[in-house]
């Protein structure tokens, strides 16, 4: 079969129009290691791909052709839920399905069998009890107390809960919060995780932990009082100090734990289990050997249950059982984060951003091999602003693995998302639809497109949304295909207006009416200029200092300045400041704003400049004041004043 027979089959889009108008085609050299990465792809002879049925009278599924009777079965673990028979075309589903994801089976009169992976869902995703309100967007890293080790912990962010109460906000929205890689702390961006099924452990407040003491560490206040000091965060030696604290903490905990502390940690490993025992051994392997996990001994290259039975009970059972405490110790200290905006009455609480992917040589590409390719990254092709494409250098899901294991690793990781949050972010949800996929080895304008299941995991989305009673918000910035918002919201995903980018053909900022109501809407984001290093031109200075196009000219950013007065103007509001358009952006129909800390601290510099890795302190700048100090920099007044008719603080 040549190869372009077989992208077809594997729903790789080989030629296409690139954003600046120019024909794309794959070097056939590129596609193959494409298609050589990507698992086999079922052809179905009955149903055109994974079957979604969603809570609606009704539901029916056409079928393509078959030799009448034919006879189907819905199993969900190894149980039989349903099972009937049909004469005509299509199957009309019985009222009732339990939500989840399972496997049909279908025979027609012929003999011809074959399973299908199936989704049942609700008709749409949670969709909130509340009219409109606003987030503190917040990057969690960037915190300063008096009291942490140089990092932003969970104890802060529960003062950050108490702080965004104090403003009138509905909840905390948080950068990602993977786990990343421990024996590396600086590469400390939260977009690269290790996994995004667990917590990154350099946000625990170790002090916090009730098995630790200041004594077990030794020069503790003094190190901690040390990395407090500076404008970056000290990843290095903050983390040396905090890994020494919970092996000390976790020490302390085998040998003199309470009864309910220990009954409490049984109960988490059981609830997360197989996947915290697997993540555990993963990483007891990991320190184990040099290189990633595809140059190990070969016995440990591909995850093994026999053999992880036989490491929890071996010499390492004490290691594997020393990351199973970390993750409950940070997963019990966000639950509390969670449990405390509860209390507080906010209709959020927290609102998590998930990634697109993972890096290659962590658990989940590890642990997921079928589904998650190390050999391509995930990316996008060439663009106005990037005009030779963008490798990200992570790994995402394809459709082939998914369906073979009926998309329940998708469903976990989604889980793990919504676990403790009123609300997450999709980085990147045009991924579900497809993905720019770029081969290992070759540049960023030679990759291809990949069609992903996009019914099949909207529906996993909703299914674990209303589980979870999560919001989700579709980051669907960028060229957008025909119908993908339209699609994404009937499944209630929720669309991500950014208004730095919601200008016309001519540069005018886009009216009220403009914004859609189940939308998350927001003056910029982590990726952006602050609103003082716009106004100032300071994001333009900076860009070219380091050899970066910023995409515009002085020229051009006063043009804009002044298309910002007047839709302010336009709307009755005579002044510029950062309040100006919060007014502006509190009054839209979205029914959540994003309000950046960093705005309302009035910072110059923002938190990353893509395209940067060393030139830039990306992920490591602290804010200026400390977390207490914050209420008193703010314009308490004027912040009312600009989400009266979204606030907590009244005015409805």
């Amino acid at each position: 079969m040549d190869l372009i027979a077989q992208a077809r089959i594997k729903g790789v889009q080989s030629e296409f129009i690139d954003a600046l108008g120019k024909l794309r085609v794959t070097a056939p050299e590129a596609l193959k290691r494409i298609l050589d990465a990507l698992p086999e792809k079922r052809v179905y002879r009955f149903v055109g791909g994974p079957v979604v049925v969603r809570a609606l009278a009704n539901a029916r599924t056409e079928l393509a052709a078959m030799t009448p009777p034919l006879r189907w079965k819905i199993t969900g673990k190894a149980n039989v839920i349903a099972q009937g028979e049909t004469h005509e075309p299509v199957i009309a589903w019985p009222a009732g399905l339990p939500l989840g994801y399972h496997r049909l089976t279908l025979t027609d009169a012929s003999g011809t069998t074959e399973e299908v992976p199936m989704i049942v869902a609700p008709e749409r995703a949670f969709g909130g009890d509340f009219d409109r309100g606003w987030l503190l967007a917040v990057q969690l890293y960037s915190i300063r107390s008096n009291r942490n080790w140089g990092i932003g912990d969970f104890t802060d962010l529960a003062g950050l809960v108490r702080l965004a109460k104090q403003l009138g906000a509905d909840g905390v929205g948080l950068n990602p919060l993977h786990v990343l890689f421990d024996d590396h702390p600086a590469d400390c961006s939260p977009y690269s995780p290790n996994s995004r099924l667990f917590l990154n452990p350099l946000y625990i407040d170790v002090e916090a932990i009730p098995e630790f003491s200041a004594g077990l560490v030794p020069d503790m206040a003094a190190t901690a009082a040390r990395l407090r000091e500076g404008d970056r965060v000290p990843y290095a030696d903050m983390a040396a100090l905090k890994w020494r604290a919970l092996r000390a903490a976790f020490d302390n905990f085998v040998t003199k734990a309470s009864e309910p502390r220990r009954k409490a940690f049984e109960a988490f490993r059981a609830a997360r289990a197989p996947l915290l025992s697997r993540f555990a051994c993963f990483e007891v392997l990991r320190h184990r050997f040099t290189g990633p996990w595809w140059e190990w001994p070969q016995d440990w290259q591909q995850p093994d249950e026999a053999k992880f039975a036989a490491l929890r009970n071996g010499s390492d059972k004490r290691e594997v059982e020393f990351v199973e405490f970390v993750q409950w110790t940070a997963d019990s200290q966000l639950h509390a984060a969670k449990e405390l905006a509860g209390q507080l009455g906010m209709r959020v609480g927290l609102y998590l951003d998930l990634a697109v992917g993972v890096q290659s040589n962590g658990f989940d590409a590890w642990n997921e091999q079928m589904a998650i390719s190390r050999h391509l990254a995930v990316g996008a092709p060439p663009d106005v602003l990037n005009t030779i494409g963008q490798d990200w250098g992570l790994a995402g899901f394809n459709a082939g693995g998914l369906e073979a294991q009926s998309f329940v690793p998708f469903a976990d990781m989604l889980a793990a998302a919504m676990r403790h949050a009123g609300a997450i972010r999709l980085d990147h949800v045009l991924g579900l639809k497809r993905l720019y996929l770029v081969p290992r080895g070759f540049k960023p304008d030679n990759g291809a497109y990949v069609q992903m299941p996009f019914e099949a995991l909207l529906a996993a989305v909703a299914r674990e949304s209303a589980a979870h009673k999560c919001i989700v918000i579709g980051e669907d910035l960028g060229t957008v295909p025909e119908g993908f918002r339209e699609t994404m919201q009937d499944f209630g995903i929720w669309s991500y207006l950014v208004m730095m980018f919601e200008r016309d053909d001519a540069g005018h900022f886009r009216g009220l009416d403009h914004y859609r109501p189940n939308a998350l809407v927001t003056l910029n984001t982590h990726d952006l200029s602050t609103y003082a290093g716009w106004r100032s031109f300071s994001d333009l200075r900076m860009k070219r200092s380091l050899g970066l196009d910023p995409g515009e000219n002085d020229q051009a950013r006063w043009d804009a300045l002044g298309r910002l007065d007047e839709i302010l103007r336009q709307n009755g509001i005579d002044a510029n400041d950062l309040y100006s358009v919060l007014a502006f952006l509190s009054r839209t129909p979205s029914r959540l704003l994003a309000v950046s800390l960093e705005d309302l601290l009035g910072v110059i510099d923002q938190p990353n400049i893509p395209g940067t890795i060393d030139e830039h302190p990306n992920w490591r700048q602290r804010l200026p004041v400390a977390l207490d100090q914050i209420v008193a920099k703010v314009d308490l007044a004027a912040l009312k004043a600009a989400t009266r008719e979204r606030s907590l603080l009244g005015g409805r």
